[in-house]
């Protein structure tokens, strides 16, 4: 009998066997935050289903590492998710063999977006595998399949938003109400969805019109809206939350005053359309608030230029009532008289506050002088210096920390939007509403942005530069009198944080910046 010769056992190197293990992550992404706070949420559904696949391919060398991407709340039509930014992170540090989701559009929903991803993937070594679609990137196939997944999805969702967009127009030439926030004098009718006349506040909105051609300015109507407590209109959201119902304010009396809705139109891109909901201003009224506001010079609450070099407009304030003091003038010829005055005493007649006014050039060189003082002393100038920098830091950061905030609730608009346009089961007529206001919610936060992206330019090219303001304040007079009245204006702004006068004692206090609290300077002044 032949014996058998042993059987050798092969070696197999470490090296192919480090080869086989293939890290995987896992991504999540929900579009909205709710549901998240409960214990078992959608996000950990999809970990547990993508958990269990990587398991089956344990054979592959598969293995889950335990960092989590998930993306709560954020939308998938674009790439600004912060579990997204730190798996890209990762895949580039080459910590990642493979991408493991539920679904491909829990990783995006845009295709030039999905491209970008898998070229960084394919850079990367990196592989992408969808749970419940059976195709990886692994193999040419797979990458086609996706492609073509991802161009039918994104060609579904342009469609249903040109349909939302065309509807919406048509409605709206048609006079119909199709969403947006209520406003003040009417309610939304919930069977319907057209506009109802709210009697109360109808009133409010003609006491509003009538109050401005009575007054003919947009800041003593807001006075008297804050005396009698009216507030703008109050709503519910559909998730249940309050919104509006604040007091007054210069821009919000001008965006009621020119709101073309309230002579029964409505306006679609600049245009004017017959509505279907009741006129709460008459023709008439209407021309003449609109004739005021543009003889005024009225842009959306925009202020008007220092005619009259008032260097103190919006820093004084009368410190025995403590209302703002206004700049006013009276011309003889061939003098002019510069006077600053209680806004209460002025509003509300002479007896309401013994300040009454001032002489404008007596006060503005009370603080001049004391400029002049700091400049001579070195400690209380550095201070002011430092706090003017510190200001404008706090400032930008200020701005900043809006557009973080605006940018989150620009993510979550999208995503409702997503979801309303992929929500089939509503009637169509109550979910083009909601995209609709949705999408209003959207635009207007965009504009915020814009707006804000326009400021935090303004604030950094507006930051004073520590030197400037050392050599101005060593050397004032030469400096002061080279600037025009805008820069003089400016400058004191720069340095200066409020002024106070008091017209029974004549004394002046003048608050200056500090990076640690506010320095006052005391002067006086003698009332011409």
């Amino acid at each position: 009998m032949r014996s058998r010769r042993p059987r050798q056992t092969e070696e197999i190197p470490l090296s192919t066997i480090a080869a086989k293990n293939i890290r995987c992550a896992v991504y999540t992404r929900k579009s909205t935050e709710e549901g998240l706070e409960q214990d078992f949420n959608s996000l950990d559904a999809q970990r547990e289903a993508a958990e269990a696949y990587i398991t089956s391919q344990r054979h592959e060398g598969w293995s889950l590492i335990p960092e989590r991407f998930d993306d709560g709340g954020y939308t998938g039509g674009n790439m600004d998710r912060p579990a997204l930014t730190k798996l890209l992170a990762a895949v580039e540090a080459r910590k990642v063999g493979c991408v493991v989701v539920y679904k491909v559009d829990r990783l995006s929903r845009s295709l030039l977006d999905f491209t970008k991803l898998m070229e960084t993937f394919d850079r990367c070594g990196v592989s992408f595998v969808s749970v419940t679609q059976q195709f990886n990137t692994t193999t040419s196939l797979g990458r086609l399949t996706l492609n073509i997944l991802l161009s039918f999805a994104q060609f579904e969702r342009e469609l249903i938003s040109e349909r939302t967009r065309d509807k919406m127009s048509a409605a709206r030439k048609k006079g119909k109400w199709v969403g947006g926030h209520p406003v003040l004098g009417y309610d939304i009718d919930p069977n319907g969805g057209r506009l109802v006349v709210n009697a109360g506040e109808a009133r409010q909105v003609k006491e509003i019109f009538d109050l401005y051609l009575r007054h003919n300015a947009l800041m003593p109507v807001v006075h008297e809206l804050e005396h009698v407590g009216w507030h703008t209109k109050q709503w519910k959201t559909e998730a249940g939350r309050e919104r509006g119902g604040k007091p007054f304010i210069k821009k919000s009396v001008y965006v009621l005053l020119t709101n073309p809705l309230y002579t029964g139109f409505v306006n679609h891109k600049g245009k004017l359309y017959k509505g279907e909901h009741a006129a709460l201003v008459d023709e008439a009224t209407w021309n003449r608030v609109q004739s005021n506001l543009h003889h005024n010079g009225h842009r959306n609450g925009g202020g008007n230029k220092n005619k009259y070099g008032a260097l103190l407009r919006g820093l004084l304030f009368c410190t025995t009532c403590g209302a703002p003091m206004v700049h006013t003038y009276t011309a003889r010829e061939p003098k002019l008289y510069r006077y600053y005055v209680c806004y209460n005493a002025q509003q509300k007649g002479w007896k309401s506050c013994e300040t009454k006014s001032v002489s404008a050039p007596g006060i503005e060189t009370a603080v001049l002088d004391s400029i002049r003082g700091l400049g001579r002393d070195g400690k209380l100038r550095a201070q002011v210096v430092a706090g003017v920098e510190a200001e404008d830091r706090n400032r930008r950061a200020h701005i900043e920390a809006e557009q973080d905030e605006l940018r989150r609730k620009l993510q979550r608009l999208n995503g409702g939007l997503t979801r309303q346009a992929a929500d089939k089961k509503s009637d169509s007529a109550s979910r083009f509403d909601r995209i609709d206001g949705l999408r209003q919610e959207v635009e207007a936060v965009e504009r915020k942005l814009t707006q804000l992206a326009v400021k935090m330019k303004a604030a950094v090219e507006a930051a004073a530069d520590q030197d400037d303001i050392q050599r101005a304040l060593e050397r004032f007079e030469p400096v002061w009198e080279s600037l025009t009245t805008r820069d003089r204006e400016k400058l004191i702004r720069t340095l200066v944080t409020k002024v106070g006068y008091d017209g029974r004692t004549g004394k002046v206090t003048i608050g200056f910046r500090r990076e640690k609290g506010k320095d006052l300077c005391h002067a006086s002044t003698n009332n011409q």
